[in-house]
């Protein structure tokens, strides 16, 4: 499209303004035919200024969120990032696209999902433009065993990044939750395909769902006293691109925190996955556990929850928990929930 050519060369010579004639002639269009595609863009919430016999500037991205505004603030230059308004699931469209033969590295990202995805087949709420709903495929040379690393990645990646941003104290619930006052305001959830011969994964998607701040209205009931988010509800933050809130050294004044945060956490996440024999994320992620100490519930389909205490995490991630019999084990799967103390 006319637009999107328009917008990665302004997105690439964001540095001085250009003419409109340079445009034109760079890419091969008329100058009518510039002028409409700046004044679409100007109407999908881009600010470009324009000036007599110098032409035009992108100024902000405001508050959308394109693969423009998000690769350029990403190292990993590699990944091919796709961006949408509004999608069924990242996940589920990740997936046919996955099995359809696309490379590892392609990212999808949404401001609002319809039919967001969750563990244990639940779903996942994820309104429009209060939220950051992305997945990530990857082709790794791992177990099925052994996904479960991928999860506490991106958890860590997610925290760290978080904290980098806002400055806010982040817990991670084992596996996949990211808490901040206590509150979920991350859900990770990885799914792949396995070869049956090898039991080695054919690729894995990672999902990860952010609530940069809350629904109008608040959550729904049944997760209202779940759910949080990185934002209060009144904060501009995310919709204008205003980053007050953010400590001065660790903020970008002309981009919003959605495009920050989403390369954030894939550039983290990528790091983490070059080098994933090296679990370097471990003890960063067991510095961060909500559960350890605690009294929590063991929780499995079809049966009573069992009490225990959660010990340790392992070095392969599992969980360790001690029974009210005394035994120790090892969760390697599943849920569990915190329980108060008698």
């Amino acid at each position: 499209m006319t637009k999107d050519q328009v917008l990665e060369f302004l997105w690439n010579h964001r540095e001085d303004y250009i003419s409109g004639a340079a445009l034109a002639a760079e890419l091969g269009l008329s100058r009518t035919a510039i002028w409409k595609a700046v004044e679409a863009l100007r109407s999908d919430g881009y600010t470009i200024d324009s000036l007599p016999n110098r032409g035009y500037l992108l100024v902000d991205a405001g508050n959308r969120l394109d693969a423009f505004s998000i690769k350029s603030h990403l190292r990993h230059q590699e990944l091919d990032i796709r961006t949408y308004e509004t999608i069924s699931s990242t996940n589920t469209v990740l997936k046919q696209l996955a099995e359809e033969g696309a490379p590892e590295g392609l990212a999808l990202v949404a401001e609002g999902q319809t039919a967001g995805r969750g563990r244990m087949g639940r779903s996942f709420y994820s309104p429009e433009k209060t939220g950051l709903y992305m997945s990530l495929l990857l082709r790794p040379r791992l177990s099925a065993y052994d996904a479960t690393v991928l999860t506490v990645a991106a958890a860590v990646a997610v925290a760290e990044s978080i904290e980098e941003l806002t400055g806010q104290k982040t817990q991670i619930k084992w596996v996949n939750d990211v808490l901040i006052d206590g509150k979920k305001i991350c859900g990770i959830l990885t799914e792949g395909a396995i070869d049956v011969e090898t039991g080695m994964l054919q690729y894995a998607i990672v999902g990860i769902g952010i609530n940069i701040r809350p629904p109008k209205g608040g959550f729904p009931e049944e997760i209202a006293s779940l759910a949080g988010a990185l934002l209060p509800e009144n904060s501009g933050l995310a919709q204008s691109g205003n980053t007050d809130q953010i400590p001065a050294e660790k903020r970008s004044e002309d981009s919003p925190l959605r495009s920050r945060l989403a390369a954030r956490v894939l550039d983290r996440l990528m790091d983490f996955y070059e080098a994933l024999p090296e679990r370097s994320f471990y003890t960063a992620y067991k510095s961060r556990s909500f559960l350890l100490g605690r009294p929590i519930n063991i929780l499995a389909v079809g049966e009573e929850p069992r009490p225990a205490t959660a010990i340790d995490i392992a070095p392969d991630f599992s969980l360790i928990v001690q029974t009210e019999d005394g035994k120790t084990e090892h969760l390697n799967s599943g849920e569990v929930s915190v329980r108060e103390r008698r």
